[in-house]
C-alpha cells in the first residue's frame, strides 16, 4: 500500500538547513518519493507550530523506510541536525 512521509520542520540555521534541502530533494525521488507538499500554506490546529511541513507519496512504507535509512539520505539529514528541530512519521495509506 501507498505511504505518506510526512515532516515537520522547525528551522534555526536557515543555511545549513538548504543544504539538507538541496540534497533531499533530490534523494527523496530518486528513491521513487514525490512531493505533494513542500512549505505550503497550512492552518495549524492543535499540537506544536512547526513552520515548515513536507509531505511526499512512496509506493510503500517500507520504500520510504529505505529511502530514510539509505546512505544518500542520511549524508543529506546530517545538514539537518542541529540546524531544525523535525518530526518526520511514514503512514501508511489505508484507503
Amino acid at each position: 500500500m501507498p505511504a505518506l512521509w510526512i515532516a515537520n520542520v522547525d528551522v534555526s540555521d536557515n543555511e545549513a538547513y538548504a543544504k539538507y534541502a538541496k540534497l533531499a530533494s533530490e534523494v527523496i525521488p530518486a528513491h521513487g518519493g514525490t512531493f505533494i507538499a513542500r512549505g505550503a500554506r497550512y492552518v495549524q490546529l492543535e499540537g506544536r507550530e512547526f513552520p515548515r511541513n513536507v509531505v511526499a507519496r512512496f509506493d510503500t512504507v517500507e520504500a520510504a523506510v529505505a529511502c530514510y535509512n539509505s546512505p544518500e539520505y542520511q549524508a543529506a539529514l546530517a545538514h539537518a541536525e542541529g540546524a531544525a528541530e523535525r518530526q518526520l512519521v511514514i503512514v501508511e495509506i489505508t484507503e
